[in-house]
C-alpha cells in the first residue's frame, strides 16, 4: 500500500474513533446533565474556548510539536471530557470543556496540514497536481470519518435502551415537553427515568477507550512528517500574526461583515438541534435512549445531503439551494411551535431530525462554497471568521439554552434566519452589481472547485 494513503487512512480512522466518542457524548449533553443547565453550559464553554484556541494554539504547537504529535495530544483533550462526565459536576465538567475547546483547533489543524503535506508530497513524487491529490485525500478523510455520528449515537441508545426503569409518561407530564416547557428539569419532571448509573458508566467506558484507541492508532502507526516536507510547508503558510491580523482586518469588506449573521445562524440551528430539540422533545417525550436514534436520523441524512447538493449545486446554482434550506428550516421551526410532541406520534420525532439535516447540509457546503468564491484572494483570513462567528453562534446558542423558554428560542432562530437571508440578499446583489456579465452557472463551479470550507470544518468539533 502507498505510504502516504496509509497515512491518511490511519488519520481518518483515528478521527472516526475519537468523534464516535464526542459526537455521542454532545447529543446526550443537555439531556445527560440538565440539572441547573451544567450540560448545555459546558458546551457553550467549550466553543468560547475553541474560539480561543483557533486564534493562538494550532500555528504554536504545530511548529514545536510537529503534526503527528499534535494530533495525538490533541485527542488526549477529547479523552480528558469523556473522563469528565463521569463524576459530572461545575468543578469536573467545565474544566474539561475547557481542555476540549483549546485542543479541538489544533487537532483539526494539525490534520488539514498533515494531508496537505501528505498529498503534495505524493504528488512530486508521481508527477500529479498537488490540488488533485489533496482532494482525494480529503475525500478519503470525510468519508470514514463523517459516519462517526451513526456510530456514537447508535452506541448511546443500544446500551440506553437497556433500562429496565423505563416509565409511562403521564398526559400531565408531556405538557411540560415541546416549544412550552416548564423551564425545568424535562428529564426528572415527565417522569422519563434516567438511566442507572451502571449504564452510564458503561456508555462512558466505551467512549474512553474509543478515545484511548484513536490515540494509540495515532502514536503507534502514523509516520512523523519529515523536516524537510514541514519546512517546505511552512514557507507557504502565513506567519500566525499576520493571519491573526488579517481576520479582523478581513471585516473591513461590508461583505464578510453582511455575510456573519449567516455564519453565526449555521451555529444557532446545529445548537438548538443538540441542545434543545434532543432534551425537550426527544427526552422529554420519548426517553434519553431515543436520542441517539434521533441524531443518527440527522448525521445519515445530513451526510448523504452534503454529497448530493455538492453534486446538483452546478446545475441549481447556490440561490435556489439557500431558498430551499430556508423554507424548509422555518417550517421546521414554525412546525416546533405548534407541534405538542406525543409519544404516539413517534415519526414525527425523526421528521425534524431529517429535515434539519437537509438544510445543515447546504448551510455547511454552501456557504462554505460562498466564502471560498468571493474571497478567493484572502481565504486564510476568510475561513478564519468563518469559523470564529460559527462558534460565536454556538457560545450563544447553547449560553441561552437554560435560561429561555424553548418557543423564544424558536423565536429567535426565525429572526436570525429572516435576518441571514436579508443580508445573503444584499451580498448577492453587491456580486451581481460588480459583475454583471457574470453566468450565473459559473458560481456553483467555482463553489466546487474553492470549497475548501468543509475541510477545516469544527463542527460538531
Amino acid at each position: 500500500m502507498e505510504r502516504n494513503l496509509k497515512n491518511v487512512l490511519i488519520i481518518s480512522f483515528g478521527f472516526l474513533l475519537l468523534f464516535t466518542a464526542y459526537g455521542g457524548l454532545q447529543s446526550l449533553q443537555s439531556s445527560l446533565h440538565s440539572e441547573e443547565g451544567l450540560g448545555v453550559a459546558s458546551l457553550s464553554v467549550l466553543y468560547a474556548a475553541l474560539i480561543l484556541s483557533s486564534m493562538f494554539l494550532p500555528p504554536i504547537l504545530i511548529e514545536k510539536l510537529g503534526c503527528k504529535w499534535t494530533i495525538a495530544g490533541s485527542m488526549c483533550c477529547y479523552i480528558a471530557f469523556s473522563l469528565g462526565n463521569f463524576y459530572a459536576s461545575w468543578y469536573t465538567l467545565i474544566p474539561t470543556s475547557v481542555i476540549l475547546g483549546l485542543g479541538g483547533a489544533p487537532l483539526w489543524s494539525a490534520k488539514c496540514t498533515y494531508l496537505t503535506i501528505a498529498g503534495n508530497s505524493y504528488a512530486e513524487k508521481a508527477g500529479k497536481n498537488g490540488k488533485d491529490i489533496i482532494n482525494q485525500y480529503f475525500g478519503v478523510f470525510f468519508l470514514i470519518f463523517q459516519s462517526s455520528g451513526i456510530w456514537g449515537n447508535l452506541i448511546s441508545s443500544l446500551i440506553f435502551s437497556q433500562a429496565s426503569n423505563k416509565v409511562e409518561i403521564s398526559e400531565e407530564n408531556l405538557a411540560c415537553c415541546g416549544a412550552y416547557d416548564c423551564m425545568a428539569d424535562t428529564t426528572n419532571t415527565t417522569g422519563s427515568a434516567e438511566p442507572s448509573k451502571s449504564l452510564i458508566y458503561t456508555l462512558l467506558g466505551i467512549y474512553t477507550a474509543s478515545g484511548v484507541l484513536a490515540v494509540l492508532l495515532i502514536v503507534i502507526f502514523l509516520d512523523q512528517i519529515k523536516s524537510d516536507q514541514a519546512e517546505t510547508e511552512k514557507l507557504k503558510t502565513p506567519s500566525f500574526w499576520s493571519t491573526f491580523l488579517a481576520t479582523f482586518q478581513h471585516l473591513k469588506d461590508k461583505r464578510q461583515c453582511l455575510l456573519i449573521p449567516l455564519t453565526m445562524y449555521s451555529g444557532f440551528e446545529q445548537g438548538f438541534l443538540s441542545g434543545d430539540y434532543t432534551k425537550t422533545y426527544v427526552t422529554c417525550a420519548l426517553g434519553i435512549h431515543y436520542v441517539g436514534y434521533a441524531m443518527i436520523c440527522f448525521s445519515s441524512v445530513n451526510s448523504l445531503c452534503s454529497l448530493l447538493f455538492g453534486k446538483i449545486s452546478q446545475f441549481t446554482g447556490r440561490k435556489l439551494l439557500f431558498a430551499l434550506a430556508t423554507v424548509t428550516n422555518m417550517a421546521c421551526i414554525i412546525a416546533l411551535l405548534l407541534w405538542k410532541p406525543h409519544p404516539k406520534q413517534l415519526a414525527v420525532f425523526f421528521v425534524f431530525p431529517a429535515l434539519w439535516g437537509l438544510s445543515d447540509a447546504i448551510w455547511q457546503t454552501q456557504t462554505n462554497g460562498l466564502y471560498g468564491i468571493l474571497f478567493e484572494k484572502h481565504k486564510e483570513a476568510a475561513f478564519a471568521n468563518y469559523r470564529l462567528w460559527e462558534s460565536v453562534g454556538f457560545v450563544i446558542a447553547f449560553g441561552y439554552s437554560t435560561k429561555l423558554q424553548v418557543y423564544i428560542k424558536l423565536y429567535i432562530l426565525l429572526s436570525v434566519l429572516v435576518l441571514s437571508m436579508v443580508t445573503y440578499g444584499v451580498v448577492e446583489y453587491l456580486e451581481a452589481k460588480s459583475s454583471p456579465g457574470t453566468p450565473t452557472a459559473e458560481t456553483p463551479t467555482a463553489a466546487k472547485k474553492e470549497n475548501v470550507g468543509p475541510l477545516t470544518k469544527e463542527t460538531p468539533m
